[in-house]
């Protein structure tokens, strides 16, 4: 793990490479979730640099826990900052599942020109996870009153992928957790509305990559999104038979070249 700038981030370098990649997790995720995919693109020349989202991972501040989103984007605005003095010939990329997927969304927007290009991989523009009634009420009050107060997120390992052995790895980590305050969900409800709000003002070349089998946000949503998107370069693909989390699924070497591919046609 490297530390600069109060960012928490894992890089996998490749000599004078071309592109690079900026990794963003979902919720409960971190930076070593990203293994798989950033050895298969090292081995293709392309430099990768995952980010711990503060709350997550290897940070050290309260689980599941921001006041605003925007401490995500200034954090990843300086990893960004980071690549481009590491890399300053490489073309930068983003790339952000589940709940990255949603951030990356919204901060291509916010931040147009910043990317060379925008790959979201089943991102979060609408939550299928069931929260109880009385969950939705305590969460509300607590937003209010206590909004750093932690609730259990439910999902489990066997939701994401279908890769048992991935599971055990999931299961075993201590960096895994399944938390988030009452203010982080109440951020994420926003965000979402935002989403659609703001869609059609992406200008970054995008990417989406869409599970067939997802439990844990709506994969229509997405579908939706990506049709009122008014880009020209934008592209959908999606895996019917795959679990929510495309990155450690079984089959995910499929997304990994498809993935790649993208990438290199827009080096071209």
């Amino acid at each position: 793990m490297d530390e600069k700038a109060g960012v928490v981030y894992k890089q996998w370098n490749a000599a004078s490479a071309q592109a690079a990649l900026l990794l963003v997790h979902g919720l409960g995720g971190h930076s070593d979730r990203w293994d798989f995919l950033s050895r298969f693109l090292l081995q293709n020349g392309i430099s990768s640099y995952a980010i711990d989202l503060k709350g997550f991972g290897q940070t050290q501040d309260l689980k599941g826990h921001i006041d605003s989103f925007q401490t995500y984007f200034t954090d990843i605005l300086s990893l960004r900052a980071i690549i481009k003095k590491e890399h300053p010939q490489a073309k930068v990329f983003i790339l952000g599942e589940s709940l990255g997927g949603l951030l990356v969304f919204l901060l291509a927007i916010r931040d147009p020109g910043l990317f060379n290009g925008l790959i979201c991989i089943s991102p979060a523009f609408k939550n299928k996870m069931q929260f109880s009634f009385l969950e939705i009420i305590k969460i509300l009050a607590a937003f209010f009153c206590n909004p750093q107060q932690q609730f259990h997120v439910p999902f489990n390992a066997q939701m994401c992928t279908r890769d048992t052995g991935y599971q055990k790895t999931m299961e075993a980590d201590d960096k895994e957790h399944r938390l988030a305050s009452a203010k982080l969900l109440m951020n994420i409800v926003i965000a979402e509305l935002h989403a659609g709000l703001l869609k059609a003002k992406l200008t970054t070349p995008t990417l989406f990559l869409i599970a067939g089998r997802d439990f844990l946000v709506d994969a229509q949503a997405s579908l939706n999104i990506f049709k009122k998107l008014k880009i020209p370069d934008k592209t959908i693909i999606e895996y019917p038979e795959m679990y929510h989390a495309l990155s450690i699924d079984l089959g995910r070497e499929r997304v990994f070249a498809d993935i790649l591919k993208w990438i290199q046609e827009r080096l071209r």
